[in-house]
């Protein structure tokens, strides 16, 4: 009998799982997941009304779970008990979103592996595990390149009034907000790395104007200079992105990678596809 798989790339916000089955795949979205959040019995009462129904009776063997706040043993324990009550008999691996990409990237080669979505984060990957980690300082200290740290950088030129009269405008047609509302989001409501990143979408919309690709470019060039160069391993192995931003701005990190004289490998918008390779 052929093992059925269900992979799982698991954020805060929405969860996509790709069920594998005798060479094909499905795709399935339910609510992101974020054990920091919920607790193991959510976890299960969400799994059971959004996942198990939409696979039917499908007897599923392998699970891999990657999900944000799993690089916390305790987080990473508690969706591996909500899982195991769902699914039993399901041989279950749980890890986070950084093991994700490296899989999805690389494969079973070694690489320089790179997340740049809401947040930023990067490793060097020997093919099996993950052996250097640059640390992460979340978005108030760190994340640098990330849509949460590039979004900062826009609301900075708006507030300080340093964008042009036209970008200006162009702001005020496409965020009906002002000062007060903005600082209100930033420091008194919950999640704002995810409404930080929300401005990073000016910037896609307005390339070519020589502030945008400023802050684009310094943005990213922060996160190759804090992060990237402190890998020995970045002059004889290619660098691979994933996430939105990376995705997004795939052409100043080709130019990046040229000044700096990096290998650029690959850029994924997600990892599902690659993980989805990676496993089957």
């Amino acid at each position: 009998m052929p093992v059925v798989k269900l992979i799982a790339d698991c954020g805060a916000t929405k969860a996509e799982w790709c069920l594998l089955k005798e060479g094909k795949s499905k795709t399935i979205f339910t609510q992101g997941i974020s054990p920091y959040f919920l607790s193991t019995e959510q976890i299960t009462d969400l799994l059971q009304k959004e996942l198990k129904p939409v696979l039917k009776n499908i007897g599923i063997d392998e699970i891999y779970y990657y999900g944000t706040g799993c690089a916390n043993p305790n987080n990473a324990k508690s969706v591996k008990k909500a899982i195991s009550k769902v699914f039993a008999g399901a041989k279950i691996e749980v890890t986070h979103d950084l093991m994700a990409a490296a899989r999805a990237l690389c494969g079973k080669q070694k690489g320089i592996a790179c997340i740049l979505g809401t947040g930023s984060n990067s490793c060097y990957y020997d093919g099996k595990k993950i052996v250097k980690n640059s640390p992460g300082l979340g978005y108030v200290l760190g994340d640098e390149g990330s849509g949460a740290y590039l979004g900062k950088k826009v609301i900075q030129y708006y507030l300080y009034g340093t964008f042009d009269d036209e970008l200006r405008g162009r702001f005020d047609l496409s965020f009906t907000t002002n000062a007060s509302e903005i600082l209100e989001n930033v420091y008194k409501k919950p999640l704002p790395n995810r409404y930080l990143a929300g401005f990073c979408k000016f910037l896609a919309e307005n390339r070519g104007h020589y502030m945008i690709e400023n802050i684009i470019e310094d943005g990213l060039n922060d996160f190759f200079f804090s992060h990237l160069c402190k890998y020995k391993e970045i002059w004889t192995l290619p660098v691979n992105f994933t996430g939105g931003v990376a995705f997004g701005f795939k052409d100043v990190l080709q130019q990046l990678c040229d000044s700096y004289e990096f290998e650029l490998g690959k850029i994924m918008k997600n990892p599902m596809q690659g993980l989805a390779e990676y496993h089957s």
